[in-house]
């Protein structure tokens, strides 16, 4: 794994943090030293704060996004001092398997951050509920959504975190073939055919919910 964070107290508290889950971590402080370490070692997940050196603009994100082009199956978790939808929209455009989206007063909570690396680095996704929040609230695509119950709804959502069926039935206390269920009637509100097959409907659908 690989942090970029130019910080050095923010640095060390994330090394801290995921030697503490028992994760090894490499770490850089700029986004052309993440660019040169991971093209020499690619590694499973990379976690990169946003903005770093050398412009202290969105770096940390644009180095993200090429080493994801670069390396498929790179995983992604991007620290975000600021709840900002579009950061995360921007990562998630092209592909939102394999990536995560966490502020970073959150990454001291207990687990949040290792919870974060182990879905990504499955190729799940890592939302921070309060960026899914700020998403939900922006105007949604009309009609297929609005058809959607609120239960439904809650199920979506909770995809969009990147929960499995399992996890979501845990959450919302029912069965997984309860959530099946609910899935399979948002896949036919949506629009979206068994062609297109069980997890790029999955995928789809998110972004259909995600989206500005």
């Amino acid at each position: 794994m690989l942090v970029g964070e130019d910080q050095t107290f923010v640095r060390e508290g994330i090394l801290r943090v995921l030697e503490h889950a028992g994760m090894e971590a490499d770490a850089v402080g700029d986004a052309d030293s993440l660019r040169r370490r991971a093209a020499e070692s690619p590694p499973d997940v990379l976690v990169t704060d946003i903005r770093m050196p050398p412009m202290m603009g969105d770096d940390g994100i644009d180095a993200a996004r090429e080493l994801r082009d670069a390396f498929p199956g790179l995983g992604v978790v991007v620290l975000s001092q600021y709840l900002d939808a579009g950061y995360a929209l921007k990562l998630v455009a092209d592909r939102p398997e394999g990536v995560g989206y966490l502020l970073k007063e959150k990454v001291a909570q207990g687990g949040v951050l290792a919870d974060a690396v182990q879905r990504v680095a499955a190729g799940g996704s890592a939302l921070d509920p309060d960026v899914v929040s700020l998403l939900i609230g922006r105007r949604r695509e009309p009609d297929a959504l609005e058809t959607l119950t609120p239960r439904e709804r809650d199920v979506l959502a909770l995809m969009a975190e990147g929960h499995s069926n399992a996890g979501i039935a845990s959450k919302l206390h029912v069965s997984v073939s309860a959530v099946e269920r609910y899935v399979t009637r948002v896949f036919g509100k949506l629009g979206l055919q068994e062609a297109d097959g069980g997890q790029h409907r999955r995928v789809l659908a998110v972004l259909r919910y995600l989206r500005k």
